[in-house]
């Protein structure tokens, strides 16, 4: 699977460098289930912090073995997990259980950013046989009626929960003396006040749980294809399914058609390697920081690298 990261998301790395553990892009490849390969920190401190600018690029269909908790840090967000989509205001979050399918919009035009920490349980579960894991993470990681929870700013419980989120985003970004030991405390607040205090959804129906496996076998086939003149049998063939169980199943799951997201990956793609390039010829040309090459290519020409070159692309044609 490719996460596309928006440019204002590069940037953010491009700058903290130094904090690389923590921030790092996330150009997310995935496994033959469909499960998010990409690490999120280290080994030894499996955490990352990230921004992501939704007015230039929303954040695609992934899913993976890790917590994460975002924040809508400016203008409104159109979540989606578990089959449900919520609106988030301004201040408001959303928590999102290992394994669940998710995605992010734009709630309107203009500005739109969110902000997200992405975490292994284990950094405050520990091994499996710690009473953390076994009497908190554990339940909470295997209750299919739990696979997230919104956050409201105006509910004081849930505002504490997010005040956890951000102290130990801020902790890892800054790196903070002891910051290790500050994040896992911050976290593990955190997942105490989801664990005692979210309320569970309705008990998902055994048809919805085969349809998360199938669509995300499908996802994982199309993001594995895409290069190639795909068809929507072809698709259903790779979860066994007919081509109507197929379309009923992406319109259920993720609310549009094989075809269409066949063609958003390809595009998602394109986008991708064009980041790449210019990326690629800054370094080439001596800029060691990509958004200040583009700042001070537009400033030049009037435009930015990619405009640039499609302009001089269509001159030629």
């Amino acid at each position: 699977m490719y996460r596309i990261i928006s440019p204002n998301r590069q940037d953010y790395f491009a700058k903290k460098g130094g904090f690389a553990m923590a921030l790092s892009a996330c150009n997310t490849e995935t496994d033959s289930a469909g499960r998010e390969l990409t690490v999120h920190g280290t080994a030894a401190f499996p955490i990352a912090c990230y921004h992501d600018d939704l007015e230039a690029a929303p954040v695609p269909w992934h899913w993976h073995e890790e917590l994460e908790l975002l924040i809508a840090s400016e203008g409104g967000v159109l979540a989606a997990a578990a089959g449900e989509k919520y609106t988030l205001a301004e201040g408001d979050g959303l928590f999102i259980n290992a394994g669940v399918l998710h995605a992010d919009w734009p709630l309107a035009v203009g500005r739109c950013r969110l902000h997200s920490v992405v975490f292994h349980p284990r950094l405050v579960g520990g091994s499996p046989d710690s009473v953390f894991w076994q009497k908190y993470l554990q339940p909470l990681l295997t209750d299919p009626s739990r696979p997230c929870a919104v956050l409201r700013r105006s509910v004081d419980w849930q505002r504490e929960t997010m005040g956890c989120m951000e102290r130990a985003f801020r902790a890892v970004v800054n790196e903070i003396p002891g910051y290790e030991f500050k994040t896992r405390a911050a976290l593990s607040e955190m997942m105490y006040l989801l664990v005692t205090r979210a309320p569970a959804t309705r008990a998902v129906p055994k048809k919805a749980l085969r349809s998360a496996d199938r669509i995300k076998t499908m996802l994982q086939f199309v993001q594995t294809h895409y290069a190639e003149d795909l068809t929507v049998e072809q698709i259903a063939a790779s979860a066994s399914i007919s081509p109507s169980e197929c379309l009923r199943c992406f319109h259920d799951m993720i609310g549009t058609t094989p075809n269409q997201y066949l063609r958003g990956q390809r595009l998602q793609r394109a986008a991708e390697l064009l980041c790449g390039q210019v990326t690629a010829i800054a370094a080439q040309c001596g800029f060691e920081d990509s958004s200040y090459f583009a700042r001070s290519f537009r400033q030049l020409y009037g435009c930015g690298p990619t405009e640039f070159r499609r302009r001089t692309l269509r001159a030629g044609q």
